[in-house]
């Protein structure tokens, strides 16, 4: 492996980098783009309970002592309980954008390492082929031998960006698809949220006397 490298010239280098980048990227999200970590069906069934049974107080304290995305939305909405049903949504809305953001952390680099790691193949190829036609030009066509470390660095390259960049794209597709899908479940979580927070004036009142307490 070591003497592809080394055959492969200055150019893999930063393909190199690309693989170190994209792999880190790809572990860092497999540990943190989980259900469990962002939105935990028993989480979210606890706080729904506790909405529709007015224990309020409750439901914050439980939000604000975890970690998951859907959390942060659920503890924003809570917050506003006194507001109208827009400036709740508004803020559920808000703090969704915030966690969003986050679910989609780092597949922006992801997906350059897709397309860099095959450009730099290609120019990879390039040099190497300049390598190969300079030989040509220097000592004739009858010296395959000295021909070939030009030939050799251009397919190393081609092969190192296209072995980099094919895994690369999958993966930022596949965390990408993955991202919008728990955001997609966060919003409908939050809009049943928001229809137990204002589900009627009574309950409205009796949930305000709750937090006065």
């Amino acid at each position: 492996m070591l003497n592809y490298i080394i055959k492969g010239g200055w150019v893999m280098a930063p393909i190199l980098f690309c693989s170190v980048l994209g792999l880190a990227i790809v572990l860092e999200r497999f540990y943190n783009l989980r259900e469990s970590k962002i939105h935990p069906p028993d989480f979210v069934s606890k706080v729904k309970r506790l909405l529709n049974e007015g224990k309020i107080n409750e439901a914050i304290a439980i939000c604000g002592n975890s970690s998951f995305s859907i959390s942060k939305i659920i503890e924003a909405g809570i917050m506003k309980i006194d507001a109208s049903r827009d400036q709740i949504k508004e803020a559920i809305e808000h703090a969704g954008k915030r966690e969003s953001t986050k679910l989609q952390k780092h597949l922006t680099p992801l997906g350059t390492v897709a397309t860099v790691a095959p450009l730099l193949g290609l120019l990879g190829t390039v040099t190497g082929m300049i390598k190969a036609f300079e030989v040509v030009a220097t000592i004739g066509v009858g010296h395959p031998k000295d021909m070939a470390g030009g030939v050799g660095e251009a397919l190393i390259t081609t092969a190192a960006g296209l072995i980099i960049g094919i895994p690369a794209l999958v993966a930022h597709n596949y965390f990408y698809k993955q991202a919008h899908g728990y955001i997609s479940e966060m919003e409908n979580t939050s809009m049943e949220l928001l229809d137990i927070l204002k589900h009627d004036e009574g309950q409205k009142n009796f949930i305000r006397r709750d937090t006065s307490r």
